[in-house]
């Protein structure tokens, strides 16, 4: 009863952290447009001025909006990880009482069932799942995005691999999660320069496998992308 119910409310979650990145990456976008300052970008002209090209209040209001969404997100993230793990642990503790005391015929339990099926369940929503090489258990590791794409270039080497505004970053190369990531993720882009990088993002709750090459173009940097860290 107890999976059961984490099931639902890890199912819940992950549908209002669906609407939030959705809603998150139309914010993006608009703030993103041609002419539009991005999620960070200045206010002020050279001189100091307010810029006379931009609706200032509705930009502010809009990073703003962003800013909460992003707050809502991360609670609801930690949530759903907690609630993952609380499923796996379940799922350990239902297997080793089914070993020890099989409750049906065919050695399995509805518990078991359950538990399981709400981990399986997991798979397409930001959790990556791995066959152990030693049995046929299948370990869940958690794993959580680490940077998002908040900014990206029309025609860049980002775009032509086929990284999308609002991609989670789960890998870029050997980058995963630490410090100094911001600094790792130039070095890493820079130390690959004409060679394919494999990168693992998270779009819209499903887990892609990608891979991009960081390359000299007509704009700014190797990928023409801007990485916000999570």
């Amino acid at each position: 009863m107890v999976a059961t119910n984490v099931k639902a409310e890890t199912m819940s979650l992950m549908d209002k952290r669906s609407a939030l990145e959705a809603e998150m990456n139309a914010v993006i976008a608009r703030l993103s447009q041609p002419g539009a300052p991005g999620v960070s970008g200045g206010l002020v002209d050279s001189e100091g001025f307010p810029r006379s090209d931009i609706d200032i209040p509705v930009v502010r209001a809009e990073r703003r909006r962003l800013a909460e969404l992003r707050n809502d997100h991360k609670e609801i993230t930690e949530k759903i990880n907690k609630n993952i793990q609380i499923l796996h642990s379940a799922r350990l503790e239902s297997r080793s009482s089914v070993y020890k005391n099989p409750g049906t015929v065919d050695g399995s339990d509805s518990q078991t069932s359950s538990t399981t099926d709400a981990v399986s369940l997991m798979t397409s929503q930001n959790v990556l799942m791995r066959h152990s090489p030693n049995s046929m258990d299948v370990d869940v590791l958690i794993s959580r995005p680490f940077a998002m794409v908040d900014e990206i270039a029309d025609s860049s080497p980002a775009v032509e691999d086929g990284l999308q505004l609002g991609d989670q970053i789960l890998k870029f190369g050997d980058v995963e999660a630490g410090d100094n990531l911001l600094q790792r993720l130039s070095s890493e882009a820079q130390s690959n320069m004409g060679r394919a990088v494999p990168v693992v993002i998270v779009r819209q709750g499903i887990v892609i496998n990608l891979t991009v090459t960081p390359r000299s173009w007509q704009g700014r940097g190797l990928l023409g992308c801007h990485f916000r860290i999570l």
